[in-house]
Protein backbone atom coordinates (compact mmCIF):
# COMPACT_ATOMS: atom_id res chain seq x y z
CA UNK A 1 0.00 0.00 0.00
CA UNK A 2 2.80 2.44 0.93
CA UNK A 3 4.58 1.75 -2.32
CA UNK A 4 1.41 2.40 -4.29
CA UNK A 5 0.93 5.72 -2.46
CA UNK A 6 4.48 6.85 -3.30
CA UNK A 7 3.94 5.87 -6.92
CA UNK A 8 0.70 7.86 -7.13
CA UNK A 9 2.34 10.97 -5.61
CA UNK A 10 5.25 10.78 -8.06
CA UNK A 11 2.95 10.16 -11.02
CA UNK A 12 0.65 13.09 -10.05
CA UNK A 13 3.61 15.45 -9.63
CA UNK A 14 5.00 14.48 -13.03
CA UNK A 15 1.66 14.71 -14.86
CA UNK A 16 0.66 18.08 -13.38
CA UNK A 17 4.06 19.59 -14.18
CA UNK A 18 3.60 18.67 -17.86
CA UNK A 19 0.02 19.91 -18.47
CA UNK A 20 -0.25 22.81 -20.93
CA UNK A 21 -3.96 23.66 -20.76
CA UNK A 22 -6.96 23.63 -18.45
CA UNK A 23 -8.41 20.74 -20.44
CA UNK A 24 -5.29 18.61 -19.83
CA UNK A 25 -5.41 19.60 -16.16
CA UNK A 26 -9.00 18.40 -15.91
CA UNK A 27 -7.95 15.06 -17.40
CA UNK A 28 -5.29 14.80 -14.69
CA UNK A 29 -7.89 15.56 -12.01
CA UNK A 30 -10.11 12.77 -13.29
CA UNK A 31 -7.11 10.36 -13.46
CA UNK A 32 -6.18 10.83 -9.81
CA UNK A 33 -9.31 12.08 -8.01
CA UNK A 34 -12.17 10.91 -10.23
CA UNK A 35 -14.78 8.26 -9.37
CA UNK A 36 -12.49 5.59 -10.84
CA UNK A 37 -9.27 7.47 -10.14
CA UNK A 38 -6.06 6.29 -8.46
CA UNK A 39 -6.94 7.63 -4.98
CA UNK A 40 -10.48 6.21 -5.12
CA UNK A 41 -9.13 2.78 -6.05
CA UNK A 42 -6.69 2.87 -3.13
CA UNK A 43 -9.51 3.77 -0.74
CA UNK A 44 -11.34 0.65 -1.90
CA UNK A 45 -8.31 -1.43 -0.79
CA UNK A 46 -8.62 -0.20 2.81
CA UNK A 47 -10.92 -3.13 3.52
CA UNK A 48 -7.94 -5.46 3.15
CA UNK A 49 -5.75 -3.51 5.61
CA UNK A 50 -5.56 -4.88 9.18
CA UNK A 51 -7.97 -3.11 11.51
CA UNK A 52 -5.24 -1.62 13.69
CA UNK A 53 -3.61 0.03 10.61
CA UNK A 54 -6.78 1.34 9.01
CA UNK A 55 -6.90 4.71 10.88
CA UNK A 56 -3.28 5.53 10.04
CA UNK A 57 -3.58 4.41 6.42
CA UNK A 58 -6.89 6.23 5.97
CA UNK A 59 -5.38 9.47 7.26
CA UNK A 60 -2.40 9.10 4.96
CA UNK A 61 -4.63 8.52 1.92
CA UNK A 62 -6.67 11.61 2.84
CA UNK A 63 -3.46 13.69 3.17
CA UNK A 64 -2.37 12.47 -0.25
CA UNK A 65 -5.75 13.45 -1.73
CA UNK A 66 -5.50 16.95 -0.19
CA UNK A 67 -1.92 17.29 -1.46
CA UNK A 68 -2.93 16.40 -5.02
CA UNK A 69 -5.95 18.79 -4.86
CA UNK A 70 -3.63 21.61 -3.76
CA UNK A 71 -1.22 20.79 -6.57
CA UNK A 72 -4.06 20.84 -9.12
CA UNK A 73 -5.44 24.15 -7.77
CA UNK A 74 -2.05 25.88 -8.05
CA UNK A 75 -1.65 24.62 -11.60
CA UNK A 76 -5.20 25.78 -12.45
CA UNK A 77 -4.51 29.32 -11.21
CA UNK A 78 -1.34 29.57 -13.31
CA UNK A 79 -2.97 28.18 -16.45
CA UNK A 80 -6.05 30.43 -16.05
CA UNK A 81 -3.84 33.50 -15.89
CA UNK A 82 -1.85 32.41 -18.95
CA UNK A 83 -5.01 31.70 -20.97
CA UNK A 84 -6.57 35.03 -19.92
CA UNK A 85 -3.48 36.90 -21.14
CA UNK A 86 -3.56 35.03 -24.45
CA UNK A 87 -7.26 35.80 -24.87
CA UNK A 88 -6.72 39.52 -24.21
CA UNK A 89 -3.79 39.54 -26.63
CA UNK A 90 -6.03 38.04 -29.31
CA UNK A 91 -8.77 40.62 -28.70
CA UNK A 92 -6.47 43.65 -28.73
CA UNK A 93 -7.57 46.45 -31.09
CA UNK A 94 -4.89 48.57 -32.70
CA UNK A 95 -6.54 52.01 -32.73
CA UNK A 96 -3.58 53.41 -34.65
CA UNK A 97 -4.30 51.17 -37.63
CA UNK A 98 -4.30 53.18 -40.86
CA UNK A 99 -7.61 53.59 -42.70
CA UNK A 100 -5.87 53.25 -46.06
CA UNK A 101 -7.56 50.54 -48.02
CA UNK A 102 -10.31 50.30 -45.40
CA UNK A 103 -13.81 51.74 -45.26
CA UNK A 104 -14.23 55.02 -43.41
CA UNK A 105 -17.68 55.28 -41.83
CA UNK A 106 -19.50 58.64 -42.02
CA UNK A 107 -19.55 60.72 -38.86
CA UNK A 108 -22.94 61.38 -37.27
CA UNK A 109 -24.44 64.73 -36.30
CA UNK A 110 -27.22 66.12 -34.12
CA UNK A 111 -30.69 66.33 -35.61
CA UNK A 112 -31.59 69.92 -36.63
CA UNK A 113 -34.42 69.85 -34.05
CA UNK A 114 -31.89 69.18 -31.30
CA UNK A 115 -29.61 71.90 -32.64
CA UNK A 116 -32.45 74.44 -32.65
CA UNK A 117 -33.73 73.44 -29.20
CA UNK A 118 -30.22 73.78 -27.77
CA UNK A 119 -29.70 77.15 -29.44
CA UNK A 120 -33.01 78.58 -28.20
CA UNK A 121 -32.33 77.25 -24.70
CA UNK A 122 -28.84 78.82 -24.70
CA UNK A 123 -30.26 82.21 -25.70
CA UNK A 124 -32.84 82.31 -22.92
CA UNK A 125 -30.54 80.93 -20.24
CA UNK A 126 -28.17 83.70 -21.26
CA UNK A 127 -31.02 86.13 -20.52
CA UNK A 128 -31.41 84.74 -17.00
CA UNK A 129 -34.08 82.09 -17.55
CA UNK A 130 -34.11 78.74 -15.76
CA UNK A 131 -34.99 75.53 -17.66
CA UNK A 132 -37.77 73.34 -16.23
CA UNK A 133 -39.24 70.16 -17.71
CA UNK A 134 -42.53 68.52 -16.80
CA UNK A 135 -44.35 65.21 -17.38
CA UNK A 136 -45.57 64.32 -20.87
CA UNK A 137 -48.58 62.51 -19.38
CA UNK A 138 -50.48 65.30 -17.67
CA UNK A 139 -53.64 65.91 -15.68
CA UNK A 140 -56.43 67.76 -17.47
CA UNK A 141 -56.32 70.28 -14.61
CA UNK A 142 -52.81 71.43 -15.49
CA UNK A 143 -53.17 71.17 -19.26
CA UNK A 144 -56.51 73.02 -19.49
CA UNK A 145 -58.40 74.09 -16.38
CA UNK A 146 -55.62 75.96 -14.55
CA UNK A 147 -54.79 77.75 -17.84
CA UNK A 148 -58.28 79.27 -17.97
CA UNK A 149 -59.37 77.04 -20.87
CA UNK A 150 -63.16 76.51 -20.50
CA UNK A 151 -64.85 73.12 -20.58
CA UNK A 152 -66.40 73.77 -24.01
CA UNK A 153 -63.17 74.98 -25.67
CA UNK A 154 -62.45 73.13 -28.97
CA UNK A 155 -58.92 72.21 -27.84
CA UNK A 156 -60.44 69.88 -25.22
CA UNK A 157 -62.22 67.80 -27.88
CA UNK A 158 -60.99 64.24 -28.40
CA UNK A 159 -60.28 65.17 -32.01
CA UNK A 160 -57.62 67.63 -30.79
CA UNK A 161 -56.22 65.77 -27.77
CA UNK A 162 -54.92 62.29 -27.01
CA UNK A 163 -56.86 61.28 -23.88
CA UNK A 164 -55.76 58.36 -21.69
CA UNK A 165 -58.82 58.55 -19.44
CA UNK A 166 -61.17 61.23 -18.10
CA UNK A 167 -58.40 62.95 -16.14
CA UNK A 168 -55.14 62.04 -17.89
CA UNK A 169 -53.92 62.98 -21.36
CA UNK A 170 -50.79 63.44 -23.43
CA UNK A 171 -50.04 67.11 -22.88
CA UNK A 172 -50.92 69.39 -25.78
CA UNK A 173 -48.63 72.20 -24.59
CA UNK A 174 -45.73 72.68 -22.21
CA UNK A 175 -47.68 75.49 -20.53
CA UNK A 176 -48.71 72.82 -18.03
CA UNK A 177 -45.17 73.02 -16.60
CA UNK A 178 -45.74 76.73 -16.00
CA UNK A 179 -48.79 75.94 -13.87
CA UNK A 180 -46.74 73.59 -11.70
CA UNK A 181 -44.27 76.44 -11.21
CA UNK A 182 -46.97 79.01 -10.45
CA UNK A 183 -48.53 76.78 -7.80
CA UNK A 184 -45.25 76.71 -5.87
CA UNK A 185 -45.64 80.48 -5.37
CA UNK A 186 -41.89 81.14 -5.46
CA UNK A 187 -41.71 84.60 -7.01
CA UNK A 188 -40.35 86.16 -9.16
CA UNK A 189 -40.49 83.57 -11.95
CA UNK A 190 -38.38 83.48 -15.10
CA UNK A 191 -38.48 80.06 -16.77
CA UNK A 192 -38.61 78.28 -20.11
CA UNK A 193 -40.13 74.81 -20.41
CA UNK A 194 -39.01 72.76 -23.44
CA UNK A 195 -40.46 69.35 -24.21
CA UNK A 196 -42.54 67.08 -26.41
CA UNK A 197 -46.24 67.70 -26.91
CA UNK A 198 -48.96 65.73 -28.70
CA UNK A 199 -51.95 66.58 -30.89
CA UNK A 200 -53.83 64.55 -33.56
CA UNK A 201 -52.39 66.49 -36.54
CA UNK A 202 -50.32 65.19 -39.43
CA UNK A 203 -49.46 67.20 -42.56
CA UNK A 204 -46.62 69.23 -44.02
CA UNK A 205 -46.66 71.73 -41.14
CA UNK A 206 -48.05 69.60 -38.29
CA UNK A 207 -47.05 66.38 -36.57
CA UNK A 208 -48.81 64.20 -33.94
CA UNK A 209 -45.70 64.62 -31.79
CA UNK A 210 -43.82 67.92 -31.79
CA UNK A 211 -41.63 69.98 -29.50
CA UNK A 212 -42.41 73.28 -27.84
CA UNK A 213 -40.47 75.80 -25.85
CA UNK A 214 -42.66 78.03 -23.71
CA UNK A 215 -41.54 80.87 -21.50
CA UNK A 216 -42.99 82.57 -18.43
CA UNK A 217 -42.01 85.70 -16.52
CA UNK A 218 -43.96 86.78 -13.41
CA UNK A 219 -42.94 89.74 -11.30
CA UNK A 220 -44.15 93.16 -10.27
CA UNK A 221 -44.72 95.75 -13.01
CA UNK A 222 -44.27 93.36 -15.97
CA UNK A 223 -45.95 94.72 -19.13
CA UNK A 224 -46.45 93.98 -22.82
CA UNK A 225 -43.49 96.28 -23.54
CA UNK A 226 -41.24 93.86 -21.62
CA UNK A 227 -42.53 91.03 -23.80
CA UNK A 228 -41.77 92.98 -26.96
CA UNK A 229 -38.23 93.82 -25.83
CA UNK A 230 -37.55 90.23 -24.76
CA UNK A 231 -38.76 88.66 -28.00
CA UNK A 232 -36.93 91.24 -30.13
CA UNK A 233 -33.69 90.40 -28.32
CA UNK A 234 -34.35 86.69 -28.89
CA UNK A 235 -35.10 87.19 -32.60
CA UNK A 236 -31.91 89.20 -33.14
CA UNK A 237 -29.86 86.51 -31.39
CA UNK A 238 -31.57 83.61 -33.12
CA UNK A 239 -31.66 85.00 -36.67
CA UNK A 240 -29.65 88.20 -37.21
CA UNK A 241 -29.20 91.64 -35.64
CA UNK A 242 -31.27 93.15 -38.47
CA UNK A 243 -34.35 91.05 -37.67
CA UNK A 244 -37.54 92.94 -36.86
CA UNK A 245 -40.67 91.67 -35.13
CA UNK A 246 -44.30 92.77 -35.11
CA UNK A 247 -47.29 91.96 -32.91
CA UNK A 248 -50.72 91.08 -34.31
CA UNK A 249 -53.78 90.90 -32.03
CA UNK A 250 -54.91 87.37 -31.23
CA UNK A 251 -56.71 85.42 -28.50
CA UNK A 252 -55.50 82.73 -26.10
CA UNK A 253 -57.46 81.87 -22.94
CA UNK A 254 -54.34 82.06 -20.77
CA UNK A 255 -53.13 85.51 -21.91
CA UNK A 256 -54.88 88.88 -22.12
CA UNK A 257 -54.00 90.73 -24.27
CA UNK A 258 -52.73 88.05 -26.65
CA UNK A 259 -50.56 88.48 -29.75
CA UNK A 260 -49.19 86.53 -32.68
CA UNK A 261 -45.53 87.38 -33.23
CA UNK A 262 -44.12 87.71 -36.75
CA UNK A 263 -40.53 88.35 -37.73
CA UNK A 264 -39.07 89.84 -40.86
CA UNK A 265 -38.28 87.05 -43.32
CA UNK A 266 -34.68 85.91 -42.76
CA UNK A 267 -34.42 84.80 -46.39
CA UNK A 268 -35.21 88.14 -48.03
CA UNK A 269 -34.81 90.54 -45.13
CA UNK A 270 -38.45 91.59 -45.38
CA UNK A 271 -38.43 92.57 -49.06
CA UNK A 272 -40.74 89.67 -50.11
CA UNK A 273 -39.92 86.23 -51.51
CA UNK A 274 -41.54 82.85 -52.05
CA UNK A 275 -40.60 81.65 -48.53
CA UNK A 276 -42.62 84.43 -46.88
CA UNK A 277 -45.23 84.29 -49.67
CA UNK A 278 -44.24 87.80 -50.74
CA UNK A 279 -45.37 89.35 -47.46
CA UNK A 280 -41.93 90.02 -45.99
CA UNK A 281 -43.03 88.41 -42.67
CA UNK A 282 -43.09 84.92 -41.14
CA UNK A 283 -45.24 83.83 -38.18
CA UNK A 284 -43.06 82.44 -35.39
CA UNK A 285 -44.89 82.20 -32.05
CA UNK A 286 -47.81 83.17 -29.84
CA UNK A 287 -47.49 85.30 -26.72
CA UNK A 288 -49.23 87.74 -24.41
CA UNK A 289 -49.68 89.09 -20.90
CA UNK A 290 -50.61 86.32 -18.46
CA UNK A 291 -54.35 86.34 -17.84
CA UNK A 292 -55.05 87.44 -14.21
CA UNK A 293 -57.38 84.42 -13.90
CA UNK A 294 -54.40 82.08 -14.41
CA UNK A 295 -52.44 83.82 -11.65
CA UNK A 296 -55.40 83.79 -9.26
CA UNK A 297 -56.10 80.12 -10.00
CA UNK A 298 -52.60 79.30 -8.74
CA UNK A 299 -52.94 81.51 -5.67
CA UNK A 300 -50.93 84.51 -6.90
CA UNK A 301 -52.19 88.04 -6.25
CA UNK A 302 -52.89 89.42 -9.75
CA UNK A 303 -53.18 92.97 -8.38
CA UNK A 304 -49.58 92.88 -7.20
CA UNK A 305 -48.00 90.62 -9.83
CA UNK A 306 -48.25 90.49 -13.60
CA UNK A 307 -46.60 88.24 -16.13
CA UNK A 308 -45.79 87.59 -19.74
CA UNK A 309 -45.80 84.24 -21.56
CA UNK A 310 -44.75 83.00 -24.97
CA UNK A 311 -44.57 79.70 -26.79
CA UNK A 312 -43.03 78.44 -30.02
CA UNK A 313 -42.72 75.14 -31.83
CA UNK A 314 -39.17 73.91 -32.25
CA UNK A 315 -40.13 72.39 -35.61
CA UNK A 316 -41.59 75.71 -36.73
CA UNK A 317 -38.46 77.58 -35.66
CA UNK A 318 -36.31 75.03 -37.53
CA UNK A 319 -38.38 75.38 -40.70
CA UNK A 320 -38.17 79.17 -40.56
CA UNK A 321 -34.45 79.31 -39.85
CA UNK A 322 -33.37 76.65 -42.34
CA UNK A 323 -36.06 77.19 -44.99
CA UNK A 324 -37.42 73.64 -44.67
CA UNK A 325 -40.74 73.35 -46.56
CA UNK A 326 -42.08 70.13 -45.02
CA UNK A 327 -41.90 69.33 -41.28
CA UNK A 328 -41.88 65.60 -42.00
CA UNK A 329 -38.36 65.89 -43.42
CA UNK A 330 -37.16 66.49 -39.86
CA UNK A 331 -38.39 63.05 -38.72
CA UNK A 332 -37.51 60.78 -41.65
CA UNK A 333 -33.79 60.32 -40.84
CA UNK A 334 -32.85 60.87 -44.48
CA UNK A 335 -29.06 61.09 -44.36
CA UNK A 336 -29.09 63.46 -47.34
CA UNK A 337 -31.08 65.94 -45.26
CA UNK A 338 -29.41 65.44 -41.88
CA UNK A 339 -25.80 65.62 -43.13
CA UNK A 340 -26.42 69.23 -44.16
CA UNK A 341 -26.56 70.20 -40.46
CA UNK A 342 -23.20 68.80 -39.35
Amino acid sequence: MNEKIKTIINDATAVVSLVKSLRELNDARVKFLGRNGEITNLLKLLKDVPNEEKPTMGKRLNDVRVSIETMLKEAEDKLSLIEAKERVKGETLDVTLSKKGGKAYPQGALNPLTLIKNEITDIFTGLGFSVLEGPEIEFEHYNFTALNIPKDHPSRDSSDTFYINDKLLLRTQTSATQVHTLEKGELPIRIISPGKTYRPDDDATHSPMFQQIEGLVVDEHITLADLQGLLLEFAKSFFSKDTKIRFRPSHFPFTEPSVEVDLSCPACGGTACRICKNTGWLELLGAGVVNPAVLEYSGIDSKKYTGIAFGMGVERASMVKYGIPDMRLLFENDIRILKQFK
